[in-house]
């Protein structure tokens, strides 16, 4: 068991908050100040310092990397691919830099939920299954020694997933109306259930649907409300078996909550994920994430690794793209901000839409 002095203790796990803290993911408007928000500093400093005063290795608990989008045009395929990959590496040399603080170091827990949700999101079981399976094969051809991946499977093995969903689902997550009135009441859901709604809008937009884009989008709305209330339940359930664990968001989350919002990747919309997009090389081995027809509209090329897709390459010269191509460049790495019409703010939707 490893030991530090007290005061070393407490220097050490606000040391240790603040390497995760510089990588934040913000709500806009949630509160937080300064290149490292000191009232998260100090909210999250105990639990570390917790672990710390016991020489245990702090335990970190992300729910992420459930599933690929299944809309064609935002992404390369079902599997895991670079966008994953290079998400993987920047969480692995995190936990590496806790280490040079804390010799102990750090574990991230990266519970998988796509098995919680899949089923509303229009992707099947197999897929999900071949999501994790690949994923797990990925973080060990990387070498990634402080990471590994926890799924509902691994909560219920060998149940069918239904029964997994629904043994979830009992006496778990919140009752229908409390959500809606919760989201309704305004609030930091709101911010939650308007980005999910964007995400099942964009992610049912296949070219295989053929109703109106006014019933695409009650029924994202309505899935917006389920995918909450499972990842509630979900994350009710991860406290359950990990309650000493630091939790982790891939969603921007408001100042001094129990949770840290984690940016994943470097990209201009906080609420875009390796799931939902494909990286782009934009030079000098730098990356950022764009959906796969923002990149494909720019030129980008698309390059294979194993005989799959992988990434994509930018242009590397701006002057030699025609001026309508750097126009598109330019709309395509701006921050998406979707129109009104598209996700109406759930205060103002009349009663039965909610």
């Amino acid at each position: 068991m490893y030991e530090l002095a007290t005061l070393d203790t407490e220097l050490a796990a606000i040391e240790v908050v603040r390497e995760v803290l510089v990588l934040q993911r913000r709500l806009r408007g949630g509160g937080c100040t300064g290149r490292v928000c000191l009232r998260c500093v100090r909210h999250h400093r105990d639990a570390v310092a917790k672990t710390m005063a016991r020489g245990l290795t702090i335990d970190f608990l992300l729910p992420a990397f459930p599933t690929k989008s299944p809309n064609p045009a935002k992404v390369l395929g079902p599997l895991p691919d670079l966008a994953e990959e290079l998400a993987l590496r920047f969480l692995e040399s995190l936990c590496e830099r806790v280490a040079e603080v804390y010799p102990p170091g750090a574990r991230i827990r990266i519970c998988s939920d796509g098995r919680v949700f899949n089923d509303l999101i229009g992707v099947s079981d197999d897929d999900v299954t071949r999501y994790a399976h690949e994923l797990n094969r990925m973080i060990d051809r990387i070498g990634a020694v402080h990471l590994d991946q926890y799924t509902l499977d691994d909560v219920y093995p060998g149940a069918d997933p239904t029964r997994m969903r629904g043994a979830l689902t009992t006496g778990r997550g919140p009752r229908p109306e409390d959500l809606r009135a919760e989201v309704r009441g305004g609030g930091d859901l709101v911010h939650m259930y308007r980005g999910i709604t964007r995400f099942m809008l964009e992610d049912l937009s296949t070219p295989e649907y053929t109703g109106s884009r006014a019933a695409l989008q009650r029924r994202s709305r309505e899935l917006a409300y389920g995918v909450i209330a499972r990842s509630r339940a979900w994350d009710e359930l991860l406290g359950e078996l990990f309650p000493d664990a630091v939790r982790l968001s891939i969603h921007p989350q408001p100042c001094g909550t129990r949770k840290i919002g984690l940016l994943l990747a470097d990209t201009p919309d906080v609420w875009l994920t390796p799931w939902h997009s494909a990286a782009v090389e934009t030079g000098e081995g730098r990356f950022t994430l764009m959906k796969r027809a923002a990149a494909e509209a720019v030129g980008a090329r698309l390059v294979t690794a194993r005989g799959r897709p992988s990434h994509f390459v930018l242009p590397r010269s701006p002057e030699a793209r025609s001026p309508e191509s750097r126009a598109t460049a330019a709309a395509a790495t701006a921050v998406p901000v979707p129109a009104p019409a598209s996700i109406p703010d759930p205060r103002q939707e009349p009663r039965h839409a909610c």
